[in-house]
């Protein structure tokens, strides 16, 4: 049975959720920019994928950094440092008239700022700040809450873009994203809870990462994660353009991925007391490969494209506190932003590609067919690259946690 969760805990947990609800929320908008924005300023799909691209992999490549930066001095200070970035970003990203500042804007900075307040650096101060019994249920409850930012922001930004422009629409987002440097001061609480776990080496621990085969695996299939996740939010309201519908249904998809995405991660946090996340990871790819599958085959149609959105949305964010779990069980939490970091690394850089390929792949062929058909058999592998992981706690590592 699960410890009480205490009062230093609960704001932490809210803190984490409030971040993760704007910084992922916001990030879910970006797709909603693609058509207005490509058709005003005369640029390609692929143009805008590829600064997409490049927000994902820098946000990646920074993750380990920024994590055991996080872990050593506070995720406070990261958070309101990455919060202001990504802010920059945006108000960038809407002043943006050449291809270069598009990628510099809308890519590099705000890449570099979420990577400051993304999932890494919220999943580590909150898995350390209460006891390994309820970390996974932790990181699911604020994926559970933080899962309204998605499924809130994309209609309230469309509803903006209609009204006042795709402009305005970017300067609002900007300053709910600046709303994260007030969240970060709650953070101070995660370090004041304090676990029994040893404070290791970093060579010690990194060394044991690299031979792990569970970690390897789960490396390689967090890959997919952000293949497919990435790819859809990019390109959805693309699609949805391309098969003839209205920008609104688009919006609409987002918002129910959103919401899909608040059952989704509570199911994950309550599997997780029950079954072997490691496990459970492998059917979510398996369901993820036979949902896309499934929407390939049906007439694309508003009601088919929300219900494609609604249950790709419970199979969303649901992996994520899951792969942090399995990250936790074998190493603990000491120096989960950097381990999970680099897990979180391979996500991105799957990322990268779902955004970039997915506008390359319709300018040269006009359809998103390719990229749904890679998202299957992407989906099949990943469920095959989890069954095998060996996720038992490292000995000299961890305390003992409940499966």
């Amino acid at each position: 049975m699960n410890r009480a969760i205490s009062r230093p805990q609960v704001l932490v947990i809210i803190a984490g959720a409030g971040v993760l609800a704007i910084s992922l929320g916001v990030r879910q908008t970006f797709g909603l920019f693609l058509v207005p924005m490509t058709l005003d300023l005369d640029w390609s799909r692929g143009l805008f994928g590829f600064a997409m691209a490049i927000q994902n992999l820098l946000w990646g490549v920074a993750q380990p950094f920024v994590g055991g930066f996080a872990d050593r001095y506070g995720a406070g200070r990261v958070i309101a440092m990455g919060g202001i970035l990504y802010a920059l970003g945006v108000v960038g990203m809407a002043n943006a008239i050449t291809p270069a500042e598009l990628v510099i804007t809308g890519g590099v900075l705000i890449g570099l700022g979420m990577s400051g307040a993304g999932i890494a650096v919220v999943y580590g101060a909150v898995s350390r700040a209460v006891t390994p019994e309820n970390r996974t249920y932790a990181v699911a409850l604020v994926s559970t809450i933080g899962a309204l930012g998605p499924m809130v922001l994309p209609s309230v930004s469309q509803a903006v873009i209609g009204a006042a422009g795709w402009f305005f629409a970017l300067l609002a987002a900007a300053v709910i994203v600046v709303l994260m440097t007030i969240l970060a001061r709650l953070f101070k609480y995660a370090e004041d809870v304090s676990t029994d776990e040893p404070d290791l080496d970093l060579r010690e621990v990194l060394s044991a990462a690299r031979k792990n085969s569970g970690y390897l695996l789960l490396v390689a299939g967090f890959f997919v994660c952000g293949f497919h996740v990435t790819f859809i939010g990019t390109h959805l309201p693309g699609y949805v353009d391309s098969e003839g519908l209205t920008a609104g249904v688009g919006a609409v998809a987002l918002t129910v991925i959103g919401f899909g995405n608040i059952v989704g991660t509570y199911l994950a946090g309550e599997s997780s007391k029950k079954y072997r996340q490691k496990n459970v990871l492998s059917f979510i790819y398996l369901g993820r490969a036979a949902l896309i599958a499934a929407f390939m085959m049906l007439p694309t149609t508003q009601w088919t494209v929300y219900a494609f959105a609604g249950l790709f949305g419970l199979l969303w964010l649901s992996t994520v506190p899951l792969t942090s779990g399995v990250v936790a069980r074998i190493f603990g939490a000491k120096h989960l932003g950097m381990l999970f970091g680099f897990v979180f690394f391979s996500h991105q850089i799957g990322a990268f590609f779902g955004a970039w390929l997915g506008g390359v792949a319709f300018d040269k062929t006009g359809s998103y067919n390719a990229m749904w058909y890679a998202s299957i058999a992407l989906g099949l592998i990943a469920a095959l690259l989890h069954w095998p992981i060996r996720d038992q706690p490292m000995d000299r590592l961890v305390a003992p946690q409940a499966p």
